[in-house]
């Protein structure tokens, strides 16, 4: 980089600092004016550039000023006179400069056309992830289980043992995908409604299915649907005052009911028959008390959230 002659014959003594500015950092330091054969009277520029660098020189009034160049892997300068202009303030954005002045800035330090459609199709394409997948699945399986489980008046071994294995398959992927959402942060809002739902969905299936067939007895179907539903709805009740948590009762309750309706699906005969009915038995059991312990939980959690606010609006009005 060199100065063009001054006007009083002397050469201009490029006596600039080079100013740099740091990644994610808006503003550019300016040299201090280096005295000239003319007088102290110079020209500075400053260039900020994102991971690059910037020069800045001065020279005297009639000289020609120097020429700031830059190379940053984002690319961009912004460019401003000491001496009357405008300088590039801190925090401004590449391409412009304080106090009216005009700037340039490079085409790559302007948001790229399209970035939100590509940002909502990222978010779109999250949802395909594996947990997800499983619930999908297991929707899937619901309307299958019923046509096996009705197949040939319902009776038949072979196609209550085909129906048993859907309802098998659907009650491990439950098991894993809420695991592997919560293990691996593949939790959505999808995953959140449709999971519930799925679970929902092939229960319900498969009692009113065996109560219709005279398997089970329409009452413990009631209980264990209404259950489910009405926990459900105690949920959305008080979530304004905080979440009821999941406790190992509910999980024992929803392991017992799996393993006792599966068993009902089969086509058991002899000890294995009476001893369904013990496991069916120790189901509903587990069903009214930790349904009972929801609705403790959820009257403890709402009086809980009341005196909280109660006390945030006295601390507030005090």
């Amino acid at each position: 980089m060199s100065g063009v002659p001054a006007a009083a014959g002397g050469p201009a003594r490029a006596n600039g600092a080079a100013a740099a500015s740091a990644p994610g950092k808006g503003a550019a330091d300016a040299a201090a004016p280096g005295p000239s054969a003319a007088g102290p009277r110079g020209a500075a520029v400053a260039a900020s550039v994102p991971g690059g660098s910037g020069e800045a020189s001065s020279g005297n009034a009639g000289g020609a000023s120097a020429a700031g160049s830059s190379a940053g892997a984002a690319g961009g300068a912004s460019v401003g006179s000491s001496e009357g202009g405008p300088v590039a303030s801190p925090g401004a954005a590449p391409g412009s400069t304080a106090d009216g002045g005009t700037g340039s800035g490079s085409a790559g330090a302007r948001p790229a056309r399209g970035g939100k459609i590509a940002a909502a199709a990222v978010n779109q394409a999250s949802v395909w992830n594996i947990a997800n997948l499983l619930t999908m699945l297991r929707l899937l399986l619901v309307p299958a289980f019923v046509a096996l489980m009705l197949a040939d008046g319902g009776y038949d071994p072979a196609w209550r043992s085909l129906a048993w294995a859907a309802f098998a398959i659907a009650m491990i992927t439950d098991l894993f995908d809420g695991h592997l959402a919560r293990t691996y942060n593949l939790v959505t809002d999808f995953g959140k409604i449709a999971d519930p739902i799925a679970d929902k969905a092939i229960m319900g299936a498969a009692l009113i299915c065996l109560s219709a067939l005279g398997d089970l007895p329409w009452w413990v179907t009631a209980v264990i649907l209404g259950r489910e539903l009405g926990v459900t709805l105690l949920r959305f009740l008080v979530i304004r005052y905080g979440v009821i948590p999941a406790s190992r009762g509910g999980k024992l309750k929803t392991l017992t009911q799996g393993v006792a309706v599966g068993m009902y699906v089969l086509a058991l005969t002899g000890w294995l028959a009476t001893l369904r009915f013990w496991v069916m038995a120790a189901a509903v059991v587990l069903t009214v008390v930790t349904g009972l312990d929801y609705v403790r939980q959820a009257i403890v959690l709402r009086r809980q959230g009341i005196a909280e606010r109660k006390a945030a609006l006295e601390e507030t009005q005090g």
